[in-house]
Order: C-alpha cells, then structure tokens, then sequence
C-alpha cells in the first residue's frame, strides 16, 4: 500500500485541516483500516475503488470530514452516551472511520450485504473498537433504535432515506445524509412526500479531494 508513512502525514494533515485532533494509535488504526479494506477488496469487492490513493481521499477523508459539524452539534445537544446508525454502511464509511475517531461514541453499522458487515465485524475485533457493531439486516426490518443521529453516505435518495431509517432517529435526534452536490429535486420531493424537514445543509470541505461535499440535516421539528 503506497509509503505508509506517506499515508500517514497526510493523514495527520487532513485532521488538522478539519480541526480534528488525531493521535498516532488513531492515525494507525485509520491506516490499518485501509490496508484491511484493500486486502478484502481484491476478493469480496466491497467498494467500486481499487486503488488505494482514492481510498484514502475518497473514503477516509470524506469520513473524517463529517466529524467536525457532528461534534459541534451533538456539543450543543448535550447528549451523553452518543449513538449513531450508519445506514447502507458499506464497509463501514463512515461508520468504522467514526468510531476509531470517536471511541465514547457507539456506532452500529447496518447493512443488507452480509460479506460486508462480515468486514465490519473483522475491523471491529481488528482493530479493538468495541464501540463498533455490524448489524447484517435491512434497515426497514429492525427494531427501532433510540439514535441520535442516523447517518447515510450514498445509501438513497432523502425520502427512501427518512422512510425507510426515520423511524430509528431518537424524539430529539435527527437523519444526517452525506451528498454530493446540493440535493435541490431531493429536498424537494422530501417536503412535499414525507413529515422530515431539511433543517441546515453545510458545505464540506474535504481534504484533497476537489469535489463539491455537503451534509442535509433534517428533523421532524425542522430545528436542531
């Protein structure tokens, strides 16, 4: 996997671009993570990127990303005992990426794929996060969750999102979707089909990544 140490320094730069403090065990298990995901790559393909240089961008980066305005509102939410759901997790982006940054944190990753949460499960005893659970289930099938945030990365559109994991999101908590672009036709289609609100959408800036990246906040009282 290209110069770990390479890896490494960027690694600890982009956590200083985005504010983020990041010892060496996290920088190594983030490290560590992705040369897991490379090797289980090759024969259960679990992401459409090969090559690791993207990985790290593209995946890590753009996990990492999150944290900043996550922290900063849970903070002024005050809540202890944080849980979060990462739906349609994939191999666990952003959800193994938040709980090697955020170990009092607990962050249940669902997927329907099993060989991928097979991965999570690896990465959890791996890596020692016990923070870290794969739930191998749809996400409309399980027993609701008490979460405060239910996050997505590329998993559907807002509506099949809130109708389908809106369900797991605590009385005060709220869904949290990753996008590209602004989602203008989704919005949209959630106001006009559904009781969710788009409450903030913020631009990310991800790391060296020249990509436009925003997170849709959305609760059912339309504040956070």
């Amino acid at each position: 996997m290209g110069s770990r140490d390479n890896y490494g320094q960027r690694l600890e730069a982009a956590a200083h671009a985005l504010g983020l403090g990041i010892t060496p065990d996290q920088r190594d298990a983030l490290l560590n993570y992705l040369d897991q995901l490379q090797r289980w790559n090759r024969t259960y393909n679990l992401t459409a990127l090969r090559d690791p240089e993207q990985m790290l961008i593209q995946h890590i980066f753009d996990s990492l990303a999150v944290l900043p305005p996550l922290t900063q509102t849970l903070y002024k939410k005050t809540v202890e005992n944080v849980v979060i759901i990462d739906v349609g997790s994939g191999a666990g982006l952003p959800g193994a990426v938040m709980a090697i940054m955020q170990p009092g944190w607990s962050l249940r990753c669902v997927d329907a794929v099993e060989k991928k949460m097979a991965f999570v499960r690896q990465i959890s005893g791996a890596l020692h996060l016990p923070n870290l659970q794969a739930v191998h289930q749809r996400v409309e099938t399980l027993a609701p969750y008490d979460a405060d945030i239910v996050v997505s990365r590329a998993f559907a559109s807002l509506v099949d999102f809130a109708s389908l994991a809106g369900r797991h999101v605590a009385k005060d908590g709220c869904l949290l979707a990753m996008k590209g672009r602004e989602p203008v036709e989704e919005i949209d289609a959630l106001h006009r089909q559904t009781d969710w609100r788009v409450s903030r959408i913020q631009s990310l800036l991800v790391p060296e990544l020249n990509a436009q990246r925003c997170l849709v906040w959305m609760s059912q009282q339309g504040t956070l």
